[in-house]
Parts: structure tokens; sequence; C-alpha cells
């Protein structure tokens, strides 16, 4: 900067002795460069991006050709104000306003061009990150970032000494972290949830607590899930972080395998059994063709010979209902098909008997 300064005022020093004059037209120099640089962008580049599918390109060239001719006419005043050899206080005042005024302009443009990357990204990408609110998370960490370092460019502008100011911000900051910090655990376990994906809204899980329900919301504190008696319950993330869960919508596909367990007794035609529990999966709606519904003959119990029905259906929420109308389907075809269904049986052998009394 100060070898753009040199050169500036010997270049103004060949127009004349009137440093006034000299001011004047280095301010004017530079608000035409600021010109051509905005038809430039406005014309050349704008032409260009109009050409492409979408309207993120136009959007862009119409926020950034603005506080690039004001970039160049804050310039040109301030190399000017130089020239003018003002006393120091003068001097250091209007650079300081025309410093704030460059910094307050790039804010607001990188502000709205924060703003229109991510309507853009969430316009056109369907991604976890959008999904679960992270891509709402990282716009309000930028503009925090953003606000900061306006501050930070605003003391430099105006000389003023950030040390101390850095140093108080880090005292608050240490106690503010351990004042919140289980807010911050669950604040961190909810951007590694985010990130992680182990379930998203919509996903039938059981917590590491036996609690069973479809995930509602995920939030940066916690995470909401609605039971099948529609109770509402909010888990702290950092809970969650630290347990088991099982995601029973999870895996290459959202389908549930269900189970029926059946007994039929002793002397049954295995045959029959297998072709009765099958045909009754095969006639329920709810029980998908593909994988198609089998019957195992799982092991000879003490009263009867356990077989096992099992099926798919699409939504693990459906699965307490599908189980009832399965096994009353179940029971109605047995006793269609004279198929007993055995209770446990006790046989009491006596050995000998009292004497009768007299």
């Amino acid at each position: 900067m100060n070898d753009l300064i040199a050169r500036v005022q010997q270049l103004a020093e060949l127009i004349g002795p009137n440093v006034i004059l000299q001011a004047a037209i280095i301010a004017a120099v530079f608000i035409i460069i600021g010109k051509i640089a905005d038809w430039i962008i406005s014309g050349i580049i704008g032409r260009i991006a109009s050409r492409s599918s979408n309207n993120f390109d136009d959007e862009l060239v119409g926020l950034i050709h603005r506080p690039v001719f004001l970039s160049f006419v804050l310039l040109g005043l301030g190399l000017a104000t130089r020239r003018l050899g003002m006393p120091e206080v003068p001097t250091f005042i209007t650079l300081g306003i025309l410093k704030t005024i460059a910094i307050f302009v790039w804010y607001s443009t990188l502000n709205s061009l924060l703003t229109l990357f991510v309507r853009t990204f969430s316009r056109t990408h369907d991604s976890k990150i959008v999904q679960t609110g992270m891509l709402s998370l990282l716009q309000n960490v930028m503009k925090i970032v953003l606000v900061a370092l306006t501050g930070y460019f605003i003391f430099l502008a105006w000389d003023i000494n950030v040390t101390a100011w850095l140093a108080s911000a880090g005292i608050v900051g240490l106690a503010l972290s351990f004042a919140a910090k289980d807010t911050l655990s669950n604040l961190f376990a909810g951007v590694s949830i985010i990130m992680d994906a182990p379930y998203k809204t919509g996903d039938f899980i059981i917590l590491e607590t036996g609690e069973r329900g479809i995930v509602t919301n995920i939030g940066l504190r916690s995470t909401r899930i609605l039971t099948r008696d529609d109770v509402e319950i909010t888990v702290p993330n950092g809970i969650i972080g630290n347990g088991k869960i099982i995601n029973e919508a999870g895996g290459p596909s959202e389908q549930h395998r269900i189970r029926v367990a059946v007994g039929v007794a002793y002397g049954s035609d295995i045959d029959q059994v297998i072709d009765v529990l099958q045909a009754v999966a095969r006639d329920n709606a709810d029980v998908v063709a593909d994988p198609e519904p089998r019957v195992r003959f799982r092991m000879f119990g003490d009263s009867s010979l356990n077989f096992e029905l099992l099926g798919w259906i699409a939504r693990p929420v459906d699965r307490g209902r599908v189980i009832h109308e399965l096994n009353c389907a179940v029971y109605k075809a047995l006793n269609e098909n004279n198929i007993v269904i055995p209770f446990p049986q006790r046989d009491l052998h006596v050995r000998t008997m009292p004497p009768a009394e007299s």
C-alpha cells in the first residue's frame, strides 16, 4: 500500500503544484477505473454468466459488481485525502471513515454471497447435510465468523489495539465453556449425529434404554422420538451419542423382518403345516412378496413341534399390527385344517394307594 501511495503521489506531481487539483484528479481517475471494472463485470462476465442454465451466475455477478466499483472509489478518495496533506487528526478521521465504509460494504456483500450459496446448495442438493439441518448450522457459524472479522477489521481501521479484547474474549469463552459443558456436549454430539447419520428423520429406532419409536426431529441439542403410544420423547444428543442405537429402518432396505412362532401337536403332518403357514403369509397384504415368506421347523419341544413363520414387511412401524394379524390368521387356519395346537400336559402315576378306611 505504501508503494502504491508513493507512485500515485509521483504521478500526481506531474499534473502541477496545486494539491487540491491533484487530489481531485486522483479521485476522478479511480472513479473511472471503478466504472471500467464495473462495466467489465456487468457487461462481459455478465453476458457469459447469462448463458448458464441456472440463475446462480447472474446473481453472483449482480452482487459483486457494486462493491468492486465502490472499493475503487473509496481507494481513490483515500489516496486523494493523503495527497491533500491535511493535519494528522482530520486525515486519520477521514481515512477511518472511508475504511469503515469499505468494511461494511464488503460485509454486506459477503453476507449476501453466503446466503446465495446456501440457497443454491439447498435447492440443487438433496444430501444429509440439507435434510438434517447441518447446512443451517454451518450458515450461522459462518455469519458469526463474518461478524467477528468485521469487528476485527474495524478495530484495525481506527488503530485500536485488539490484543486486550482478544484476551478478554478468551477468558469469557473459557468461563462459558465450563458453565455450559453439558450443553456443549450435546451440541458436539448433535453435530456428530448429523455428520455420521446413524439415523435420519422418519427412521424407526430403538434406544439402549428400550424406547422405540419414529425419529421426528434431529436438533443440535436433542433428538425427538414419537413412540407407538403417541408419546414424544426428547433425548439429549449426548446420551444418544454414547449409547447403542438400533435402527430398524437402516441397512440397504427399510424392509423389516418379522417372526411368528407356532407350535403344533406331535403327529401332525409337517408338510401340511408348512403349506398352511406359507398360505397365511401370502394372503396378508402387508407381507411383501420379495423376499418371499418362509417357514422353518425349529425344534422338537416338550409338548409340540415348534415352527417359525418368517416374513418381511415394508415398514418397521407396522410390526406389531402385522404380527397380530398373522397370529389371528394362523390360529384360524390351523383350526380349519384340523391341526392341533397343543398345550402342556402332565401324566400323574400313582404307585400306591392309601388303605381304605373301614
